[in-house]
This record gives C-alpha cells, structure tokens and sequence, in this order.
C-alpha cells in the first residue's frame, strides 16, 4: 500500500534550494577584500547542510514507497534507471549544454568549444558551478543495488557505526589525497574533481535517508517524542560548526576564504551538522504547525526548487555584471539585497517556465524532467 504524501520533503527542498543561494551569493561576496565574518558564516556556514540534505530527501523519496525485503531484480534497475535518467539525467545534459554555449557566448569564447572538452566537463559536472550536484546524484543512482544492501543490514547502532566511518574516510581521503602538486595527467584531474563524483564523501547521509524511509514508523515515533532533543540536537551542531569557523578565524589567523574552505560540510562537525539539519527540518516539518500563510510559501519554494537550483546562476551572473558596469562593490547590504533579488527573479522565472511548460509539455521533460500524466 502507498504511504502518504509527506509535505515535509517538499519544504525541505525548497529550504535546501535557498541555503545553496545563499552559498553562491555568499561566494560573490567574498571577493569583497573586507567581508563581514558574521555575514560569510549566515551564507556560507549555516547554509552547509543545504548540498547534503538534498541527498538525504532524494534517498528518503527512493526508499519511502519500497519493499526491501523483494529482490531488487535486474529488471528492476532498468526500470529504476530509465526513470531516473528521464527525471535527472536529460535535464543534467540539457543545462549543461545551455551553459556551455551560454557562457561560451557571453564571455566570447565560442570558438573553444570541441568535443572531448565538453564529454569532460559533462563526466565531472563542470558545465555551471552547481552541476555538480547531479552528477553526483547520478552516480547515487548508478550504486542503487548496493544502498539497498546497506540499508537492509542496518539498524540503529550501525547507523552511528556508518555516521563516525563517514567521518574518518572524508577526513582522511582530505589528508591523503592532494593532486595541486601532481604534474598535468588525467589521474590528476580525475583526482582534483574527485568531489563532484565521488559518493563516498555522502553515502552517509543517503543511506540515513533511505533507512528512516524504510522505517518511516519508527522515524515518525522519534521525531514526535524527542522533539526536544532533536531540536537541542540541531543547534548544538549548528554552534560545533560556527564554532570551528570562528575558531580558524580568530585564532588561527585564516582569511574569510580559507575558513570556509575547511569548515564545511564534509568536515566532522560538518557531518554531524548535515544530520542535525536532516532531523531538525523534517520534525518541525511534520510536527510544528505554522501559520496559515506560510505553507503555501515553502509549497511554493519546494515546487519550484529544481528550476530554481538550475537557473539561479544566470541570475547572479547578470545582476553582478551590472554591478561592475556600475561600479558597485558587494557590500554586506547589497550581498544581502543579491540573495532576495536572486531568489525572487530564479522564481518567478520557475514559475513562467512551469506554466509555459503545461502548454508546451517537452519544456518541463527537458527541464525538470516532468511528464505529463497519461
């Protein structure tokens, strides 16, 4: 029997959605020489678990209406494969050849474009700056016999298990592998984007996602009776992670730029912080009741969080090109003012496209990977 709909996994998406915003605006802004540290931790600290929760979603969203205990046949990972390739895999090929030719054609580089340049930046995700993601949630796709296996083996305590290992392995794949040095070959650049496709850095937090899915009773039962705990949880890591950036700041002398490239989400606290998020959002989600007009506003984020996370990068790139044409520095109110402009104009052009795409069904295929019901 189908399971309810959750709405809980759409607000997600949609409070994922403005967190990685935030992240790439917060990147624009730390090109100001003096940025406000409080301002690059609101942007690009808070924001780290916005990457990996989509992770923890998409598995709970894999997992929610299947039996495990079937034999996942190869028929089966056909069938899953197509579907996921016609919802995640022409849309991942569609904008990264927008972008290709967009970009190409914006910055006068049109005449670069071969062939064996573009394959490469597909493989790697490297079309747009938050590509990555997909290619990344392809290769997810691509291990989906091996996910089952784990989450049938697991149980609580093998969870925690899995959470420390998770740590270990991205703390030590951090120390041990470091390409910059290396002379130019193809392991070097298979190895310095080993980020966008190497899903030992997340198996974590998708096998939390698709366990909890499997066990939707007993994640329900949780969050209902620890609420409390859940929530002291969430800030708790929350305060372990600024903590650590304030840390390297204050104490260890690191630039702005340096601090959030070793705080972030694949650090210990990092991990522990994604998990809190995953958690915490799906309680209050599903067991805090909000005001009446403020539903329909994480509805909305959440249904149009897919085009948004595919488009927003257009918007910053016009917005800040007028900027320099004007002479105008990322200044913390103006990087402040960039994210709600960003956020408006990616969804109001999501919400045209949508519409668009009702009447023109091939857009939304293309796009999002939304067909029309038959």
């Amino acid at each position: 029997m189908k399971k309810p709909r959750l709405d809980a996994i759409e607000y997600i998406r949609g409070i994922s959605m403005m967190g990685v915003v935030g992240i790439h605006i917060g990147s624009q802004y730390l090109m100001n020489p003096t940025p406000n540290l409080h301002l690059v931790a609101l942007f690009e600290i808070f924001t780290r678990f916005s990457v990996p929760i989509f992770f923890f979603i998409s598995a709970f969203g894999l997992f929610y209406n299947m039996d495990t205990s079937k034999p996942f046949t190869m028929a089966d990972y056909k069938s899953f494969l197509l579907r996921r390739g016609k919802t995640v895999v022409i849309p991942y090929i569609v904008w990264s050849l927008f972008y290709t030719f967009h970009n190409a054609w914006l910055f006068g580089y049109l005449s670069s474009i071969n062939i064996p340049g573009t394959i490469s930046n597909l493989f790697f995700g490297n079309c747009s700056y938050q590509l990555y993601f997909m290619v990344l949630l392809i290769w997810f796709y691509l291990f989906m016999p091996l996910w089952i296996k784990i989450v049938n083996w697991c149980n609580g305590k093998k969870l925690v298990f899995l959470m420390f290992l998770q740590i270990g392995i991205n703390y030590t794949l951090d120390e041990l592998v470091n390409p910059y040095y290396m002379e130019p070959s193809y392991l070097k650049t298979f190895l310095t984007y080993r980020l966008n496709y190497w899903v030992i850095y997340y198996f974590f937090i998708f096998v939390l996602g698709g366990w909890l899915a499997v066990h939707s009773d007993t994640f329900h039962s949780l969050m209902k009776n620890h609420r409390g705990k859940i929530t002291i949880f969430f800030w708790g890591a929350m305060a372990a992670l600024l903590g650590y950036y304030y840390k390297l700041e204050y104490v260890n002398g690191y630039t702005p730029l340096e601090g959030v490239f070793t705080a972030h989400q694949l650090c210990p606290p990092g991990v522990v912080y994604t998990v809190a998020a995953s958690l915490f959002f799906f309680t209050i989600f599903t067991y805090r009741k909000f005001p009446d007009f403020f539903c329909p506003i994480l509805s909305l984020l959440g249904r149009h969080s897919y085009f948004a996370y595919l488009a927003h990068p257009l918007a910053i790139t016009y917005l800040t090109m007028l900027m320099a044409n004007h002479n105008m520095v990322i200044s913390a109110p103006v990087a402040i003012i960039l994210y709600w402009v960003v956020l408006a104009l990616t969804l109001l052009a999501a919400v045209i496209m949508r519409c668009i795409g009702e009447a023109i069904p091939v857009i939304n295929e293309l796009t999002i990977g939304i067909y029309k019901k038959k």
